[in-house]
């Protein structure tokens, strides 16, 4: 393993569990070259990674679009240019960590003679070289990269995911905050957006929220997302004038930057709540329909999840829009938990 791709395109609490492989692949071999392939916008969480020494892009949209719009010369020249750029770095292993069809092909495309596929599936196994199975501990976060970490013979040690501030954006996002009076550890951050409906807590559970906390802890929220979250945060926010809503206007790694200053992180099963426990903030994670993880490795994160005979759902709920696995949670019970990792930090930093 000299020359070696990882192979994690999308999804940014994936991406954000996987942040601990290339760490482990440095501790067992320090003179290799590490490369990551992952879509645009996401890639920015990784250009700090003193462990990645490249990270390379893969423009699935425009490819998905010169398919739908049947342009498939052109599609048949991106793929062509992506397979000379990746023959062209010489990649002796490839790893795909997400063992989708889509992910599959790409880890074919790097040419590696080594090609290794984490619980491939779709036909995706056909195009490896091996496959190892999915395995760890379910309830522990990030296990099954873990676990083929482990696989690999690498130092998986002990394993937590990991990102890092980049300096310009820290710089950015903290005058942002200087703007509304916030310094860092003054605030905390409110992670209240994901991509299903059945992940999300309720607007009136964050409005009754943002109260509580101040009263209790003299945090001052902040709402973080992205554009399409601005309606939603705009009305969270509108429940209470001191609550400061920065929705869609963070990138990326101002967001990390945002999450690695605040002294508290509450958010549902999204990514940027799974930054928090990236960066060792006391983090509460609000889960309902999914349950993929309830260790966080760490003293200072915990997770909410009711475990109700119907949870987790996924991607299929069958309560007809109740959501009672997250309606029944309240925001005392989760003012009483961020109490709880306010003061299991308080702990830790103790001498």
């Amino acid at each position: 393993m000299k020359r070696i791709l990882i192979v994690r395109s999308s999804a940014i609490g994936d991406v954000v569990f996987a942040s601990a492989l290339p760490a482990a692949i440095r501790r067992t071999h320090p003179d290799a070259h590490i490369a990551w392939l992952v879509e645009p916008g996401i890639h920015e969480l990784l250009l700090s990674d003193p462990n990645i020494d490249e990270v390379i892009t893969w423009s699935k949209g425009e490819w998905v679009k010169l398919w739908k719009e049947g342009r498939r010369l052109e599609l048949w020249r991106c793929v062509r240019q992506l397979r000379r750029e990746l023959h062209a770095r010489r990649f002796d292993t490839a790893l795909d960590l997400q063992g989708l069809l889509k992910s599959g092909f790409i880890t074919w495309l790097s040419g590696a003679p080594r090609r290794v596929g984490l619980g491939s599936k779709e036909g995706s196994q056909l195009l490896m070289s091996e496959v190892i199975p999915r395995g760890g501990e379910k309830a522990r976060i990030g296990s099954e990269y873990q676990y083929l970490a482990q696989q690999l013979g690498l130092d998986a040690g002990a394993f937590l995911p990991t990102l890092t501030v980049d300096p310009a954006a820290e710089a950015g996002v903290l005058g942002k905050l200087a703007e509304h009076g916030l310094a860092p550890g003054g605030y905390a951050v409110f992670a209240p957006f994901t991509t299903r409906p059945q992940k999300h807590w309720f607007e009136d559970a964050w409005q009754a929220l943002a109260p509580q906390l101040i009263a209790a802890t003299g945090l001052t929220p902040v709402i973080l997302g992205g554009p399409a979250d601005a309606d939603a945060a705009a009305r969270i926010a509108a429940a209470d004038p001191r609550i400061v809503n920065l929705a869609g206007r963070t990138r990326l790694p101002e967001a990390v930057a945002a999450i690695a200053h605040a002294a508290l992180l509450v958010g549902v099963d999204t990514g940027l709540t799974h930054m928090g426990t990236a960066l060792a903030r006391p983090t509460v994670a609000i889960f309902g329909s999914t349950c993929p993880y309830q260790d966080t490795g760490r003293p200072t994160g915990s997770v909410i999840w009711l475990g109700l005979e119907c949870s987790p759902c996924r991607r299929r709920p069958t309560c007809g829009g109740k959501f009672t696995c997250l309606r029944d949670i309240t925001p005392a019970m989760v003012l009483d938990r961020a109490q709880a990792m306010l003061a299991a930090q308080t702990q830790e930093a103790r001498p």
